[in-house]
């Protein structure tokens, strides 16, 4: 059987290429470590949070509180990044990889969010909302069955998967140059459809991860995979949330 997701953290391999050892990993094995991860990075984030307010809500204020999480929410991006990629071609290190990321993306989070928050009062609580729902809808909808994904499903979420980053790889990459991708980024029709529709593929994904995940317990893989898949998870509701957060300022900027 083939495995597809568009989650870069699993890929078609993940479970096939790893070595058989010991006892196999469970879905609810996984699921405690997807939850310990979130607690990892909700504590994190709350950190830079507290950092972020309590410099007060004046304007001059706010922008002390700006400089002052602008460090970790860099510094979290971008040893996120690194950790993330040791991850994925050290699998075996996730028990130990897997919080790392989750705390340093609890920074980018933290950051990201007090100043969204800050622009758009109650934003946070409806992306949170927003994101956990969804998490919860999807979750209930696989479990039930009511959807299923087929591997012409899966090519056509990894393909728009793939096409995501490769936009937004290119806006980071044409932004030292001082070129913007037109609309796309914007807060009219054009960008808040854009973000419409990767809030959708982003969703899609967490319905993929669910479907790998199965396969892998099904399959036998071995426990370490547990904070491997969790991880996995997580790189997924983690994007998810950004996007529901971006496209919710995109829509309280027009007003």
């Amino acid at each position: 059987m083939a495995f597809r997701t568009g989650n870069p953290a699993l890929t078609s391999k993940t479970f096939t290429d790893v070595a058989r050892t010991g006892d196999s990993m469970t879905i609810q094995g996984t699921v405690n470590k997807t939850f310990l991860l979130l607690l990892l990075a909700l504590a994190s984030a709350y950190w830079v949070w507290s950092r972020f307010y309590a410099n007060g809500l004046e304007p001059a204020q706010l922008a002390q509180s700006v400089e002052a999480v602008y460090p970790w929410l860099i510094g979290g991006s971008l040893g996120g990044l690194v950790v993330a990629i040791v991850t994925v071609f050290k699998k075996s290190w996730a028990m130990v990889t897997g919080p790392i990321y989750a705390l340093l993306e609890g920074l980018v989070l933290g950051g990201l969010s007090a100043i969204f928050e800050a622009q758009y009062p109650g934003i946070v609580f409806q992306a949170v909302g927003l994101t956990f729902g969804t998490l919860g809808c999807l979750l209930l909808a696989y479990t039930s069955r009511m959807i299923q994904p087929s591997e012409n499903f899966k090519l056509g979420i990894v393909a728009a998967t793939g096409g995501i980053f490769l936009i937004y790889l290119a806006t980071f990459i044409l932004g030292f140059f001082g070129i913007e991708i037109p609309y796309i980024h914007g807060n009219g029709l054009i960008g808040i459809g854009f973000s419409v529709f990767v809030v959708i593929i982003a969703a899609l994904n967490l319905v993929l991860d669910f479907d790998f995940i199965e396969n892998g317990a099904r399959h036998g893989a071995p426990k370490y995979m547990e904070w491997y898949a969790a991880f996995g998870l997580i790189v997924t509701l983690i994007w998810l949330y950004i996007e529901i957060l971006r496209l919710l300022a995109k829509i309280r900027s027009r007003d």
